[in-house]
């Protein structure tokens, strides 16, 4: 009697044992209810769809994939996603299956050199127009002296092939069995579209296996208190869900300002606070005020149609100014240069262009404003022949600024671009000798950057009197042109120019609202 009597509290004790375990482990993992049932369904299922774990543990699809992705967090579940994609024949795609693709319409129906107002006259003309590139491309024809001239050389192509493997049904791309460029090039068409199937499966771990065998308790479990339970008294039998204090919370976005425009907002409050007035332009600008009033010669490179943008349009000349801008370019007026000699041209002066740096507008304000002090500052713009890449965009920001006074010297300039800099958090600051048409004499600020070593960020100087004499200077100018985009990948630390304009969420929302 003893003896049965000791095996049954042993016997009750392993079960209490083996109980508490499970909810001792339950509580470490701070499991809700969902969470347990798709874990005691996932323990008789291999590998799970997501219809099979929502049959299983009697919840709808959506609940128990949420509850299978918190699991995996905890790693007591893991879940698989495959990704296949789906090509198919686009409406036109279709079309062009049955009745051949628009080169090849057009090679078999001529067979010799052919006009375009032949082949128009025949076909659609936008199926003519789409042809014309494809028929070179593929070298089934030439052009000569305007006519479409077939090279004899037209056997099918890869890209027909593809379509006619479709026959009408969606397949993967291993099914086609054909290249991968050709399926792209069918895409860019829009002859062919491609969707993403995803399937998922769901399995557990083998820390969610022990956690299943320890025991796991499924209770009803309260995750708010709300002000009905506390009314009724409901909430003394109810079983509340504890708070992990552990688990981290959820990153909030919350709203804020640009990057790159909080940078920007950043230089225009420091040139303000220096005492320096903000001024705005026009994007489109004369020659004239582009080139010719800052001494820059008619035929210097920048000029260039593979470095400007040029406009068809013109503009007056101002007539209060354009001769004795003349005389500087010719002979050097009255300010003692021999300028650049030659014949300044008026037709050339007035062309409009899209402006290349906003020193166009810094200079048209002190023609407006001659008399001392002037303290100016600008932050647009610029517009220039650029080939897209990591350093070069063809439209760019660009700090310009000018200080005209009596008794106004080198050094001003230096310190006023020192005082810029440092505020803007550089220590190390630097000036290289520099060599800039319309200022002399001329520097380039450099910054340090600790693992970059010394950066270039502009161009600076004293302008010269070829500039400031036709327009009615009379007192030094301090002027510079800062890189603005280059100073903020410094700032950002982005290796790439393009990004500052790219519409990247997850770098806008992690990147620092203020850097220390």
């Amino acid at each position: 009697m003893n003896t049965d009597y000791n095996l049954t509290i042993n016997y009750k004790l392993q079960i209490y044992e083996l109980n508490l375990t499970g909810v001792i482990m339950s509580s470490q993992y701070n499991l809700t209810s969902n969470e347990k049932n798709v874990l005691i369904a996932l323990e008789n299922l291999k590998d799970a769809s997501p219809d099979e774990l929502a049959e299983k543990s009697e919840m709808k699809m959506e609940t128990s994939m949420q509850a299978a992705f918190l699991l995996e967090e905890k790693g007591l579940a893991q879940v698989d996603e495959t990704v296949t994609e789906i090509f198919e024949l686009t409406d036109e795609g279709k079309k062009y299956a049955q009745e051949g693709l628009p080169e090849r319409q057009i090679i078999d129906a001529i067979s010799g050199p052919t006009s375009m107002d032949e082949l128009k006259d025949k076909f659609n003309p936008a199926v003519a127009g789409i042809a014309t590139g494809w028929l070179r491309r593929k070298g089934w024809a030439g052009i000569e002296k305007g006519m479409i001239v077939p090279t004899g050389n037209a056997e099918k192509g890869e890209d027909e092939k593809a379509l006619e493997a479709f026959a009408d049904e969606a397949k993967t791309f291993d099914e086609l069995g054909a290249d991968k460029n050709v399926i792209n090039d069918l895409i860019k068409r829009k002859l062919v579209a491609k969707t993403e199937h995803k399937k998922r499966k769901v399995c557990i771990t083998s820390e969610g296996k022990e956690l299943v065998a320890a025991g796991i308790t499924v209770e009803e479990e309260v995750a708010q208190l709300t002000s009905e339970l506390l009314k009724s008294g409901e909430w003394k039998d109810k079983k509340f869900r504890p708070y992990n204090i552990h688990t981290a919370p959820r990153p909030v976005y919350g709203a804020k300002i640009h990057p790159y425009q909080r940078l920007i907002d950043e230089m225009r409050r420091i040139f303000l606070d220096m005492g320096f007035t903000e001024i705005k332009g026009e994007a489109v600008q004369s020659s004239f005020w582009n080139f010719d009033s800052l001494f820059q010669p008619q035929d210097h490179p920048a000029r260039e149609m593979q470095d400007t943008f040029h406009l068809s349009s013109t503009s007056d000349l101002p007539v209060e100014y354009k001769d004795k801008v003349c005389a500087a370019h010719e002979n050097g007026g009255e300010t003692g240069s021999t300028g650049w000699g030659g014949k300044w041209s008026e037709e050339i002066a007035c062309k409009n262009v899209l402006r290349t740096h906003t020193t166009a507008l810094t200079i048209k304000y002190l023609a407006d404003n001659p008399d001392a002090p002037v303290k100016a500052f600008s932050i647009d713009r610029a517009y220039r022949r650029e080939t897209i890449d990591p350093t070069h965009t063809p439209e760019f920001e660009q700090l310009e600024g000018v200080v005209m006074d009596k008794d106004m010297s080198f050094s001003n300039l230096l310190g006023c671009l020192s005082e810029f800099y440092h505020r803007m958090g550089f220590e190390d600051v630097r000036f290289r000798p520099g060599y800039f048409p319309y200022t002399e004499p001329s520097v380039e600020p450099e910054v340090y950057v600790e693992g970059l070593g010394w950066v270039e960020l502009g161009g600076a100087g004293v302008f010269r009197k070829e500039v400031t004499a036709p327009l009615g200077i009379k007192y030094p100018v301090l002027a510079w042109g800062l890189g603005v985009s280059r100073l903020a990948m410094l700032k950002l630390g982005l290796k790439d120019l393009r990004q500052l304009y790219h519409s990247d969420i997850d770098w806008l929302r992690k990147s620092e609202v203020c850097q220390l």
